[in-house]
């Protein structure tokens, strides 16, 4: 027990904390690129339980709070990156002026606030690309080996058997391609093209939103038909550098789409949302993954125990927590580029405007909407707390 709780918060704080430390990087880089000046960077908010001063007066420090980080620019009057106007007047009269973050050219402040995001989806890809030339990417068998009765995919007239081809015209190669397109799209009908005795069969089926249970045990609702199909393995794909990258980047790119359908369903009114969590969920998602991957045991096929040898136990834990941090890394990136101000989205959004009208936004306006981007986050903060609250009561179900 004792083991096992130490396991589920170390892997916690290292997980969350290398995100954001890779996130902050991504702003503190391309700002010393600029040679912008910098009073603080921080990995978790709170008190300080490290601190490094160096001799240009800028601080490194590690905080009791793992939940965030910032890089604190010279000038700014908080974290979030915000300034009072009357310091920055003062501080506009000092030599120097020329290197603080609210004097930089429009492009260079631009580009600094998009490079903590940019860095999280960079980590995505360092992550899945490596993992691809480790052990390459496994290809499943998509074929039905069960219809569900009364079940959407009876009803369409689908049979064991079949084996899946398209959806929707996107070609299917493996039987994650089937879950992940269909779990996205309940109460849409979807145009499936199956191999069946030799030729292709095109069978219109509208998925049932179902709770279902994830990856790690949670209950999640999502689309299904009603199908089963055969995991068994047909081959493993190999890649080498340049073509792990590019998968990688596609890996990317499917996830950041995935993420994007959905919130426009939400948004539809056809999903309730509760498939986004916060910070109790990263804890129960990165714990429950490092615990399950160290158990000393697995479950093979039918049901039989098998015993995990110590580097096992250690490999099956990294490659776990590795892949759950490059998900962690995509959300933490989307996340930061919603428009919210106080977040990089909003900094983003403001720059647009200066953009487009040749002059930054008012100081009174822009103190006004980031007052308003924390009252959301807050919100957003307390819906999402919800979330993790019923997730984690499915995981121990």
């Amino acid at each position: 027990m004792i083991a096992n709780t130490l396991i589920f918060v170390t892997s916690f704080v290292v997980v969350l904390s290398l995100i954001v430390f890779i996130h902050e990087m991504g702003h503190y880089g391309v700002a010393k690129m600029f040679g912008t000046k910098i009073d603080r960077f921080s990995v978790g908010f709170g008190k300080p339980i490290f601190k490094k001063t160096f001799a240009s007066g800028e601080e490194w420090v590690v905080s009791s709070l793992p939940l965030g980080g910032y890089v604190k620019f010279t000038g700014d009057e908080t974290a979030f990156s915000s300034a009072d106007p009357k310091v920055l007047e003062e501080l506009a009269k000092k030599p120097g002026a020329e290197d603080l973050f609210q004097f930089k050219p429009l492009y260079q402040r631009a580009l600094i606030v998009a490079a903590g995001p940019a860095a999280n989806f960079i980590l995505a890809i360092i992550i899945f690309a490596g993992m691809l030339m480790a052990y390459g990417e496994y290809v499943t068998k998509t074929e039905i080996f069960e219809v569900i009765e009364d079940s959407p995919a009876q009803a369409a007239g689908f049979l064991p058997g079949d084996r899946f081809i398209a959806i929707d015209d996107k070609t299917i190669d493996t039987s994650m391609d089937v879950m992940s397109y269909v779990s996205l799209r309940a109460g849409e009908e979807l145009r499936v093209v199956v191999e069946r005795d030799g030729r292709n069969v095109t069978l219109p089926v509208t998925p049932e939103r179902k709770l279902r249970e994830d990856a790690i045990g949670g209950q999640t609702a999502m689309g299904t038909m009603g199908v089963r199909m055969r995991q068994e393995l047909v081959e493993t794909v190999e890649y080498g550098p340049l073509e792990a990258v590019g998968r990688g980047t596609q890996q990317l790119g499917e996830t950041i789409a995935m993420t994007g359908h959905y919130a426009g369903r939400i948004f539809q009114g056809k999903e309730d949302g509760k498939a986004f969590g916060g910070v109790l969920r990263i804890f129960a998602m990165t714990g429950k993954v490092a615990v399950d991957g160290a158990a000393p045991t697995t479950e093979g096929a039918g049901g039989v125990v098998i015993e995990k040898s110590m580097g096992e136990r250690v490999r099956s834990t990294l490659l776990r927590l590795l892949n759950l941090m490059a998900l962690l890394s995509i959300g933490l990136g989307i996340a930061n580029l919603v428009p919210i101000p106080a977040l990089d989205g909003g900094h983003l959004l403001y720059y647009g405007y200066e953009a487009l009208a040749g002059k930054p936004l008012s100081p009174q306006a822009q103190d006004l909407g980031y007052r308003l981007g924390i009252a959301v986050l807050l919100g957003l903060f307390v819906i999402l707390t919800f979330n993790d609250i019923g997730y984690i009561r499915s995981l121990m179900s």
